[in-house]
């Protein structure tokens, strides 16, 4: 593409790099004493270098219409931001006045020293060349103002930075008021004299943004002055803001080639489209935009006259102007296709000091440590970001970006990294590579803020914590990570817990259910095969939970960030502000807070022996509102069925009576304990409440082996097994009911009279052998109480071992409370996702 400057020709003035304020500081008094810039003074090049806006077109045919008395507003007032171009207005009302053969009298409040000069007599000295009949320090009253405009026809009268005359005048004294009431009532006779005539008009300039009124005395002068001209006035405003682009280019550019323009400006558009930086709807807007703003991107004119603007002592058109000639003048000669933010000079003094002037002299020395000094940080992400872009510079060109977009008035600060992508970027490149770049300067820059992208003048904590983080050893981070698992660990769980074992020893071999949290490692079958030098005898009573090792790095480099933070927040040397202090205490809560999340994402999956293998459970993201790893391995097992509370009497019946007449209780429990992939049962008592249960139901019978025969003592009665050698279960057909009581728990310390039945008999009928009603079908629908799904759960295991077809399909309503949007979709739906659960119908309020 063609260099900028052979498509935009600059003006010869600042190709020549004469660039003083005064040429882009209008001022309507230097004007009429002929001491003005040739820019100004001469009717011809100040119109040749003017863009005629909407609203400034909108004056003149005004102020034509009224001098030539054809009607129109006698009094007008422009009122628009600081350098908003009011002064460029009135000085082209000068000249076209001029033109049209009217006089023009000419007030500028800046000017003038309210002891030498009244406004009255000003304006009497500008139209009849002498001071006769308004001499004094008083208004002279609208008679004598009617005498004076009405032979001066055609007239008008520019009165500039009145409220600042009026401002100065209230410290001079006249009689018992001061000159400034003599000021306002002569404002207030000016605007009604000049409404009373046909060829006279009254421009007046009033600020608008309130930083301009000087104080809170000033703030009522400023009150009066509008309620004085309100009356008459209308108000209008010469430069509107979508018409900046233009000013911009007739002041900057003598010759435009707009058939090169829209080469380069579409080539870049398509770019930014296949990029995916401009959407379809933004595609046209932007491009008209760089069509018209061209040499320079729509988002310089944007931060600067929007952002930059903003600050009370930048002058929107003259300060953009001022400052935008510069950088031209300084890229004139860089073969480069238009102007970006990146392309801003920091390093050049006069683009520097145009821009912390507004910001504080501090600033000078922070840009030199980040982007512009030979070892700022930026500038070793140019050469860090890799050969392909080295000639790009893009850590400068970014880091510059981010500067630009990091200051407002209004208290705006930062960009996107969209934006900044459709800032930076050029279509020799992906801009993927801004990413590397922006992570890249968050690593190396030392003021770039900690949340969002803009700079700011204290050094940024995360750079801080880079220092701290880089003396950190693993031996603190595991100390931690241990430290913090004892923590969540709640002992109450259901669990005996056994923290990172070294070996097979050092887990016990006991009937009681076991969670062996391991370390860097899944579990080896050793771990069930032995114990020391003996062979492990309760194999069933083992669960495992080990990390997920693709998860380390990012689960240490957490721990790494709140040791650092808690370092910060002692380190009493960094001098902190407060601000910093109180966002280090935030952050170190958040950590805090997050741990048992971050920990649970890498301690996310469990293992449970089955024969000759380990059934895994991947346990997904933590449970919300749970704390404890036990207490939440449990529950899910729980809920999966694989561990249980309470032995089901229907499985001793189904599972262990099915092919046989009796089962020993004491070897069908230890065969739970000992035989992997069996049921696994959290206690002792739910055994016996299972077999309990199935006596008292007429599932089974409770007895003993005598004689070498089983002998039914117990069914459909209470009976509490004991679990002795000779103790069996017994089929129900076996037994006959028997109405008196076992002596137990549960039975009030009677001796139950026991009715002895007879085992079954090889080829005999049992005595006892009722049957049994069946269903072939089922069909529930369940209200559910709160914390009882655990319990459809275990339901829901037995259901499936009787039917080889069986869905389930759950309503959830909840009312009387609320829950955000983010907590709905991470942890409701990206739990049932996790879960394999589809969501059949969905609806929110």
């Amino acid at each position: 593409m063609k260099a900028f400057s052979h498509i935009a020709i600059p003006h010869s003035d600042i190709l020549q790099g004469k660039l003083t304020m005064d040429i882009f500081a209008a001022d309507i008094w230097q004007v009429i004493s002929g001491k003005a810039p040739a820019d100004y003074l001469d009717r011809d090049l100040f119109f040749s270098k003017t863009y005629t806006t909407k609203g400034l077109k909108n004056i003149l045919d005004v102020a034509k219409q009224r001098l030539e008395g054809k009607g129109g507003d006698p009094v007008i007032q422009l009122q628009t931001p600081f350098g908003g171009g009011k002064t460029h207005a009135l000085i082209a009302l000068y000249h076209q006045a001029k033109l049209w053969g009217a006089k023009v009298c000419v007030f500028d409040g800046t000017a003038l020293n309210p002891k030498e000069a009244r406004p009255w007599e000003a304006m009497e000295q500008q139209l009849t060349k002498k001071i006769e009949i308004t001499k004094d320090e008083i208004s002279p009253g609208k008679e004598k103002l009617m005498d004076i405009l009405g032979k001066a026809q055609p007239a008008l009268i520019l009165m500039d930075e009145i409220l600042e005359y009026a401002t100065k005048a209230a410290g001079i004294k006249v009689g018992d008021s001061n000159l400034a009431a003599q000021t306002l009532a002569f404002m207030q006779e000016l605007s009604g004299t000049v409404s009373s005539l046909e060829k006279a008009l009254l421009v007046i300039t009033l600020p608008s943004s309130l930083m301009e009124h000087y104080d809170k005395s000033a703030e009522k002068l400023y009150t009066m002055l509008q309620k004085i001209t309100g009356r008459t006035e209308k108000i209008y405003t010469p430069v509107e803001e979508d018409e900046i682009e233009q000013v911009i280019r007739k002041r900057l550019f003598q010759n435009v080639d707009e058939a090169a323009v829209k080469k380069v400006v579409n080539e870049f558009v398509e770019y930014a489209r296949r990029e995916g930086l401009l959407s379809g709807d933004e595609v046209q807007r932007y491009r008209e935009r760089f069509m018209i703003s061209f040499p320079f991107k729509p988002e310089v004119v944007d931060v600067l006259y929007k952002k930059w603007g903003s600050f009370p002592t930048f002058q929107r058109t003259r300060g953009v102007l001022r400052l935008l000639s510069l950088v031209v003048y300084d890229l004139k000669d860089k073969k480069i296709p238009y102007i970006r933010l990146g392309d801003f000079d920091l390093g050049r003094n006069e683009i520097r000091w145009e821009l912390i002037k507004h910001i504080g002299q501090e600033w000078d020395s922070i840009i030199a440590q980040d982007i512009t000094s030979p070892d700022a940080g930026a500038r070793i992400v140019d050469d860090n970001i890799g050969n392909a872009y080295r000639a790009y510079k893009l850590g400068t060109v970014v880091a510059r970006t981010i500067f630009m977009h990091s200051f407002s008035g209004r208290g705006e600060k930062g960009a996107g990294i969209r934006e900044l992508k459709l800032s930076a970027c050029q279509p020799e490149f992906s801009s993927a590579v801004i990413d590397s770049v922006i992570n890249g300067l968050r690593e190396k820059l030392f003021y770039l803020a900690d949340e969002g992208l803009y700079f700011s003048n204290r050094p940024n904590l995360n750079r801080i914590m880079l220092s701290k983080e880089e003396n950190i050893t693993n031996e603190e981070i595991i100390e931690e990570e241990k430290s913090y698992l004892e923590k969540f660990i709640s002992r109450k769980g259901g669990f005996a817990v056994y923290i990172w074992p070294e070996n097979h020893r050092d887990i016990p071999d006991n009937p009681e259910i076991k969670l062996a949290i391991l370390k860097d490692q899944e579990p080896e079958w050793e771990l069930i095969e032995k114990h020391g030098e003996t062979p492990r005898i309760y194999r069933n009573t083992l669960i495992f939970s080990a990390p997920d090792l693709s998860q380390k790095p990012a689960f240490y480099d957490f721990i790494r960030r709140l040791l650092a933070l808690r370092l910060i927040e002692k380190d009493e040397k960094l001098n902190l502000t407060e601000s910093q202090k109180k966002e280090i205490k935030n952050k170190i809560k958040n950590q805090e807070q997050r741990f048992y999340e971050e920990l649970r994402k890498y301690y996310r999956t469990v293992y449970l022996p089955e024969k000759n293998k380990f059934k895994k459970f991947d346990l997904g993201y933590a449970t919300f509102g749970e704390t404890f790893v036990d207490k939440e391995i449990y529950n899910r097992l729980k809920s999966e069925g694989e561990i249980l509370e309470k032995l089901s009497s229907m499985v001793i019946k189904e599972k262990y009576l099915k092919d046989r007449e009796f089962v020993p209780t004491k070897s069908l429990l230890e065969s739970l304990w000992k035989t992997p992939g069996e049921m696994r049962l959290t206690s002792i008592d739910g055994f016996k409440e299972g077999v309990k249960d199935g006596v008292e139901k007429g599932i089974f019978g409770l007895g003993f082996i005598e004689d070498g025969k089983p002998v039914c003592k117990f069914f459909k009665q209470m009976a509490w097994p004991e679990l002795s050698e000779e103790e069996i279960v017994l089929r129900a057909e076996i037994c006959r009911p028997v109405p008196t009581e076992p002596e137990g728990p549960g039975s009030g310390g009677r001796k139950p009279e026991v009715r002895e039945g007879e085992a079954k008999e090889p080829g005999k009928q049992p005595a006892y052998a009722p049957k049994v009603p069946t269903y072939k079908k089922i069909h529930l629908r369940l209200e559910i109480p709160r914390g009882r799904m655990s319990d459809i759960a275990r339901l829901m295991s037995f259901i499936s071992s009787k039917f080889t077809s069986c869905q389930v399909e759950i309503n959830i309503t909840a009312e009387d409370g609320e829950i955000t949007v983010s907590d709905y979709e991470d942890k409701i739906k990206q739990a049932l996702s996790q879960a394999e659960i589809n969501i059949k119908d969905e609806k929110k309020e």
